[in-house]
């Protein structure tokens, strides 16, 4: 391991380090829970334990110890508070959730730990993980008495995407080596651009969602968030794999070793490069970046493909018809009768459900309920949402149409680099338009990934995306991590951290 600190080093190495014996997964585990603490400031924590975080330390060093150990043994990684957990809160950083303790661990949560993980805490992100700026969580963080939303290290005046923003910030500044996130339309591809990391959204179903508190169900997939690809796939070959008896949803593609194909050669790839991802919406700053890293990859030996997706833009009516449309479904088992947050005063039933949702439920949530309740209702249900359903089959072939052409398709994450706090607070719209590069890869199912390839105005991070055909989620993190050996925008770090 080299002399750098341990918030500086990568999952490989902590692994390593720790396998060796160089040091204990104690010693680990209380590094990044001392440098959690000491940064509040960043509201990137909903919940430490420190008990439960060196219990499960100690465990570890003991398999290491007797030989014992998982592939992953010792390392220390926080989870999304979208993931339910036995050991530490799981709120979806609702008031909803306050304070709730979940009976199970998510799928995830406990695959992680098969393979050794050590969990460090629970992270922030938007309510029921509906943002795209880490603005709307009501929980207050670590060291916080208020809610508050959650800062981006390079510059704390900015949000750090949404809403994996927690996940992202606490990988940025040193606070966790690794993190976990779910993206819905963006949530794991957008905040690791914001923050200069690493993060994939894999194949619709690779990763069992069992245990992740729903929003949108044919959309929400789980994924792992780090510095490099290299340790993106680490992570993802033990999170992945079939998981049939607690989700349907669930793919039969057994689980992989992702890290086997990293070190393949680029020469001959075919990069497609839609000209709807290059058009008048996207920033200079963030233009000049993405061009200079496909002109890497060509110098890598890819060669760029031209490639059509002309239903880019409807991505995000028919996203935020679908979406909507489902958590109006899945949110409404939050009815204070069975756990969660119950109003303290009504006169019947229907008073008991009216005012438990208004009090549980913040703005955001209750705007996507209702825009969602709306799109199923009688007399609009074909108008708008089966219309929707028929455009993201059409959106899907789209995908298929390029591929025919290309290998992987390539273009920015989102139209510009992350914004101030509170300059979107009154438009949710604008909001909803930066999603307009990760909606369509959501919608159809598709593995998507980010990894920095520079900074844009303001010394902020942009990131790159790559989307990959279906179960190619291998082919993906190879062509990041090549290009992430032919550079060190993954190795900049914020000023301070």
């Amino acid at each position: 391991m080299s002399q750098a600190p341990l918030h500086h080093q990568s999952v490989r190495a902590l692994t390593t380090a720790l396998r060796q014996r160089d040091v204990s997964a104690t010693e680990v585990a209380q590094h990044f829970l001392a440098r959690s603490q000491a940064h509040p400031e960043l509201g990137a924590y909903l919940a430490i334990d420190e008990d439960a975080t060196l219990a499960q330390a100690k465990a570890a060093d003991m398999r290491l110890a007797a030989g014992t150990a998982g592939a992953l043994e010792g390392l220390p990684l926080a989870h999304k508070d979208i993931f339910v957990t036995k050991d530490f809160p799981s709120t979806a950083a609702s008031k909803m959730l306050a304070g709730y303790r979940s009976p199970f661990d998510a799928t995830v949560v406990s695959k992680l730990a098969d393979a050794g993980v050590v969990t460090l805490g629970k992270l922030s992100c938007d309510e029921f993980a509906m943002g795209s700026g880490n603005e709307n969580t009501a929980v207050a963080p670590v060291g916080a008495e208020a809610a508050a939303p959650v800062r981006n290290p390079w510059d704390t005046s900015r949000v750090p995407g949404g809403s994996s923003g927690g996940s992202a910030a606490a990988i940025a500044a040193g606070l966790a080596p690794a993190a976990t996130g779910t993206d819905t339309g963006g949530s794991i591809r957008q905040p690791a651009a914001f923050c200069g990391i690493t993060g994939i959204k894999p194949t619709y179903g690779r990763i069992s969602r069992h245990g992740m508190i729903a929003f949108a169900s044919s959309l929400d997939q789980a994924g792992p968030m780090a510095r490099s690809a290299e340790d993106c796939a680490l992570l993802l070959s033990a999170m992945a794999g079939p998981d049939p008896e607690r989700d349907s949803t669930s793919l039969s593609a057994p689980a992989e070793d992702f890290s086997l194909q990293l070190n393949q050669s680029l020469e001959g790839l075919r990069i497609g490069v839609p000209a709807e991802f290059f058009g008048d919406g996207i920033e200079a700053d963030v233009r000049t970046a993405i061009d200079a890293a496909l002109k890497e990859y060509e110098k890598l030996g890819a060669k760029l493909v031209p490639v059509a997706l002309p239903r880019t833009e409807l991505s995000i009516p028919v996203y935020y018809i679908i979406a909507p449309a489902e958590a109006s479904s899945n949110l409404s088992r939050f009815d204070g009768v069975k756990f969660g947050h119950r109003a303290k005063e009504y006169a019947d039933l229907q008073e008991m459900y009216t005012n438990t949702r208004t009090e549980g439920f913040g703005d955001e949530v209750k705007r996507r309920i209702m825009v969602g309740a709306y799109v199923l209702s009688h007399g609009y249900y074909d108008a708008y949402y089966l219309k929707a359903l028929k455009i993201r089959r059409i959106i899907a072939n789209d995908f298929q149409q390029a591929f025919k052409d290309c290998d992987v398709i390539a273009g920015p994450v989102a139209p510009s680099v992350a914004w101030k706090i509170g300059e979107k607070a009154d438009d949710p719209v604008a909001n909803y338009l930066a999603d307009i590069f990760t909606l369509p890869a959501s919608l159809a199912g598709l593995p998507g990934m980010s990894l920095p390839v520079g900074f844009g105005a303001g010394g902020m991070p942009v990131g790159l995306q790559l989307i990959g055909n279906y179960l190619q989620e291998s082919k993906l993190l190879n062509v990041a991590h090549r290009f992430q050996q032919a550079t060190d925008f993954h190795l900049q770090r914020p000023k301070g951290f």
